[in-house]
């Protein structure tokens, strides 16, 4: 009478061959999972980062704009503002003028704090404080296109300056007394989506 065989224990060599496969799977799977990760975080930080941009480009333009509006609507010889608080609530009109909606924050420094630029004791733009390096280095509209090429964010200066006023220089402060000239004819993006646009009093 035969008798059925039986199943033999697999070899220890053979199991421990067949364990180390396994074990070697799973490290290949947590490498690229973890390499997986970190693209997504790097992905996920630039999109940050190019979304802080376009709100830089936004608010900033609202301070520009701000400023021209404040010159222009200048009682007499045009007048750049002393402060950003006049820009909020201009009262040299019988109906008080807001040029800027709000005080916009920086979007690229913790601080949040914009860093004026100042000729002659008054204001005529406002800059970022941050050092990093700008992602966007090109296809800048106008008036913006010396932003092109910037190693830093603080070089994006947003300066209303009128006809006859000298080129203003990025990252170079401007000198001399401020220019009087007619009212500009500088190209003008026109409002963004949702920004205030001041009107001048009724009268004038």
């Amino acid at each position: 009478m035969q008798t059925a065989p039986r199943n033999l224990p697999a070899a220890p060599g053979r199991a421990r061959s067949a364990h180390g496969l396994v074990l070697l799977a799973l490290l290949i799977m947590i490498v690229l999972v973890g390499i997986g990760a970190l693209g997504a975080a790097e992905l996920w930080a630039t999109t940050l980062r190019r979304d802080r941009e376009e709100q830089l480009l936004f608010v900033g333009d609202q301070y520009r704009r701000a400023i021209r509006s404040y010159w222009r609507m200048s009682p007499g010889r045009h007048a750049y503002p002393p402060s950003i608080a006049v820009l909020l609530t201009d009262d040299r009109f019988p109906v008080p003028v807001h040029h800027l909606r709000r005080a916009y924050r920086d979007p690229m420094t913790e601080s949040g704090e914009f860093e004026p630029i100042v000729q002659a004791n008054a204001i005529v733009g406002v800059h970022s404080t941050s050092t990093d390096e700008p992602i966007k280095q090109a296809g800048f509209r106008a008036p913006y296109q010396d932003f092109q090429g910037a190693d830093i964010y603080a070089r994006w200066q947003f300066v209303f300056l009128p006809p006859g006023a000298r080129t203003f220089t990025p990252g170079v402060a401007p000198s001399g007394p401020i220019p009087s000239a007619s009212p500009p004819n500088d190209v003008f993006q026109g409002p963004a989506p949702g920004a205030f646009v001041p009107q001048p009093p009724a009268g004038n």
